[in-house]
């Protein structure tokens, strides 16, 4: 199979993909009780008033009908407004996105180097104190929750030594990078354990193919034939769980923006959830449905690339 073939399957599978979240996201918001009408009514809601309310939002339609609508404004670029603030969507994002990026790409720009480097390291001792210490380490790391990290690390650097912000809360992350210290850390640290042992395995086949026997009976260093001929070949299938990490990543953030307080769009989500704000969640699932679904198709075409019998496998 060509490249050319294999990335138009993969795009036209991700577009099926999105529109099936998109669905999900619609009867899943749909079925939760009440509505942005109801919300907006107060703790005491007069019927009358949610009933007004909910006819001036449109809310009354049938939900079919209200998502074609939605839907149909989307092909044309317009995510729709907002039913508590009356806000364009696509100022929530725009609040939100350089906060989430920013934390986001943090994690990823560390986890890139650290994995492979660490997965090498342990895969050239595989077998040894430091195989199993490593080993160890990262499946212990990798069984802790999320929230329950970020409370440890809370715990310990935000309040007991006070070497960190514990909280997000008043400050901007952009002008003061000190907050995103320990949010970083939760995030990085499954996905650190995961891509590691990911890489360490496929490096330690790597080293044990015929090819590799080969490269070192012709005399070359063992740096070079590890570096230069193993790594490139263990790369296809951590390059493919980078890509399920930033999936990953995506509902992460979520949890630890509520955690730390962070203005981003994981923050939004969530109060848009509670206030049963359909287009903005709307808005927040197309945005993570298409970053999830390029994000994957970039992936699979880099594993094509290194790994072709893998790619046109899958």
């Amino acid at each position: 199979m060509t490249l050319g073939r294999y990335a138009c399957r993969r795009l036209l599978l991700g577009s099926v993909q999105v529109l099936a979240v998109l669905v999900a996201v619609f009867l899943l918001v749909e079925a939760l009780p009440g509505d942005a009408a109801v919300a907006l009514a107060g703790d005491n809601p007069d019927p009358a008033r949610v009933a007004a309310i909910r006819a001036a939002m449109g809310l009354d339609n049938p939900a079919a009908q209200r998502f074609a609508t939605w839907l149909g404004g989307l092909l044309s670029g317009d995510l729709g407004s907002s039913l508590v603030s009356d806000r364009p969507v696509t100022e929530f994002i725009a609040a939100g996105l350089p906060t989430t990026l920013l934390l986001a790409g943090v994690t990823l720009l560390l986890l890139v180097p650290s994995s492979v480097l660490l997965g090498v390291f342990v895969a050239r001792r595989a077998g040894g104190r430091v195989d199993r210490v490593v080993t160890a380490a990262t499946i212990g790391l990798h069984a802790v929750p999320e929230f329950a990290l970020a409370i440890v690390l809370v715990a310990l650097f935000g309040v007991e030594l006070g070497w960190l912000p514990p909280t997000a809360l008043g400050a901007d992350p952009l002008a003061d990078p000190a907050v995103l210290v320990l949010p970083v850390l939760v995030l990085l640290a499954r996905p650190l354990c995961a891509v590691t042992r990911l890489v360490r395995a496929a490096m330690v086949d790597a080293l044990a193919s015929d090819y590799v026997r080969h490269a070192r009976r012709l005399g070359l260093t063992r740096a070079r034939v590890d570096y230069a001929h193993a790594l490139p070949n263990a790369l296809a299938p951590a390059v493919q769980q980078l890509a399920r990490t930033t999936d990953w990543l995506l509902g992460g953030v979520i949890v630890v923006e509520a955690v730390f307080v962070l203005p981003g769009l994981g923050t939004s989500l969530v109060d848009a959830v509670a206030g049963r704000d359909m287009p903005v969640v709307q808005g927040l699932a197309v945005l993570f449905g298409v970053t999830t679904v390029l994000v994957n198709l970039a992936a699979d075409i880099i594993a094509f690339r290194l790994a072709p019998r893998a790619g046109s496998a899958a």
